[in-house]
């Protein structure tokens, strides 16, 4: 008596045909809404894309939404953001700038001072290596967004962390490293006359 045939397994289904998330639509969304500010494509193609991304239901149906645009480079394709304080210091921000996966600041004898609060950013991780050598560093980070500073040598100028650990949906963690050097590091989120400000000019650049 001949044992049963074992019975065949499934075969994975091919990439295309896998079932797309929520996220995966809304990645191709954005990247619709990038191109057509970018004049790639006009408003009317705009609108007409983002209703096929929006019902798309598999990879397969959302791939030729983008298949005409150039690659997007992701965060860690992107150089590091280096920072120098010199004689004279060195800031980005507070203006609109658009944050790498990666930075890179030396306090030097100028200081330099990173702050956020109107950074574009899709980042789910923000690499902040911070050396404060002679004058120090400063970070200034949105309500929400949160640090880990467990990565951080304090060094003699130490570390002062005044950021709570409330993370918003959506919002990047800032992963500091780096020393505290002579002047030490600061990280925190606005103080009243940042806020001040921030709130009289919610839109500028």
């Amino acid at each position: 008596m001949t044992a049963p045939s074992p019975e065949p397994s499934p075969r994975p289904a091919p990439p295309g045909a896998l079932r797309a998330s929520h996220d995966d639509r809304e990645a191709v969304v954005e990247r619709l809404r990038d191109a057509a500010a970018e004049g790639r494509i006009d408003f009317e193609e705009l609108d007409s894309r983002l209703e096929q991304a929006l019902k798309a239901r598999t990879h397969a149906e959302l791939a030729p939404l983008t298949a005409d645009l150039p690659e997007v480079p992701g965060p860690g394709s992107r150089p590091p953001l280096l920072l120098k304080g010199g004689l004279y210091g060195a800031s980005r921000g507070p203006g609109r700038w658009d944050v790498p996966g990666h930075v890179i600041a030396h306090g030097g004898v100028g200081g330099v001072r990173l702050d956020f609060t109107r950074a574009e950013c899709r980042l789910e991780e923000i690499l902040v290596e911070a050396h404060g050598e002679t004058a120090g560093v400063t970070v200034v980070i949105p309500d929400g967004w949160t640090a880990d500073t467990s990565g951080m040598d304090p060094g003699f100028g130490g570390l002062t962390d005044k950021t709570t650990p409330d993370r918003l949906p959506g919002t990047p963690l800032i992963r500091l490293t780096g020393s505290g050097g002579m002047a030490g590091v600061v990280i925190r989120h606005p103080n009243r006359r940042e806020r001040r400000k921030l709130q009289a000019n919610p839109t500028q650049g």
